[in-house]
């Protein structure tokens, strides 16, 4: 071979090391950098399923909290339904429309028909 051939090789080889050195820690800090990307998107990914899963969590007993207050505020009207019922009853008898719940029945039991289990009133 001739000498201007080898010094041709040589120049290309030391070209090619050349580009290899230039683009190698390129290369790495692209591949460093898509790591860290995936990584990050790793996490997010968890904090997302972390924050959907608490908020999955606080609707839930948020729910059952609504729910138990329906039930209070229900019982609540019952009571004061109730209460209205036995105010209703004492107003009657304070006006002597309900005497005939006083008087005693044919058993000579002289219980208020309202005291009765299962009482009803005959017109």
């Amino acid at each position: 071979m001739s000498t201007g051939v080898i010094i041709a090789i040589v120049v290309v080889v030391l070209v090619i090391i050349g580009l290899l050195a230039f683009a190698l820690p390129r290369i790495r800090e692209r591949t460093r950098l898509r790591a860290q990307e995936r990584e990050l998107q790793q996490r997010r990914q968890q904090a997302v399923s972390a924050h959907r899963d608490e908020a999955g969590a606080s609707s839930h007993r948020a729910e059952v909290a609504e729910r138990r207050a329906r039930i209070a505020e229900q019982e609540a009207a019952r009571e004061r339904a109730e209460a209205q019922l036995h105010e209703e009853r004492a107003s009657l008898h304070e006006q002597g429309l309900a005497d005939d719940e006083l008087v005693p029945n044919e058993d000579g039991d002289a219980e208020t028909a309202a005291d009765q289990p299962g009482a009803t009133r005959s017109a």
